[in-house]
């Protein structure tokens, strides 16, 4: 399989790229717990069908250290004992914030209380901030048909 486009090749894709990272990076260096902000990325992309950042972000957690049951258990995190409440309240958060199309009201208040019981402004900041970065990278990466498969930790560092 090959993608649509070379999102990697492309000029205009690269340049907006570096600054989706760029804007991560807030969210990366935040009190955020990192294996949250992978969790959140994993489940956005499960939603979304995104194979190339299911791929990725299963990896990436991984290496961080993320355990194997709890990596296959993101898609079923509301039936798992492998998950934080904490944590919870982010995926519940991330479904709410990816689906928006499938409620017409917009996120409920009752996830977003949820998710605020657990974290503070600027930990709320970077989960909402994770949440909208992973969907604009599986949109892209959806559109043109990426290849899932080949990723390896920290191969993207560079951009």
């Amino acid at each position: 399989m090959e993608a649509r486009l070379n999102l990697f090749a492309n000029p205009v894709v690269t340049k907006a790229t570096k600054h989706l990272i760029a804007a991560g990076k807030a969210a990366t260096d935040s009190a955020l717990p990192l294996a949250t902000q992978e969790l959140v990325r994993l489940r956005a992309s499960q939603i979304n069908g995104c194979g190339f950042c299911t791929d990725m972000h299963t990896k990436d957690a991984a290496a961080a250290g993320e355990t194997t049951q709890r990596l296959h258990l993101v898609a079923a995190w509301r039936e798992a004992t492998v998950f934080t409440d904490a944590e919870r309240a982010a995926l519940e958060l991330t479904e709410q914030g990816t689906r928006i199309a499938d409620a017409a009201g917009g996120v409920p208040d009752e996830a977003w209380a949820n998710a605020a019981k657990y974290y503070d402004e600027e930990q709320l900041g970077a989960l909402v901030l994770t949440i909208t970065l992973i969907n604009a990278f599986n949109r892209m990466n959806v559109i043109v048909q990426q290849p899932a498969g080949d990723y390896q930790p920290g191969m993207y560092a560079q951009l």
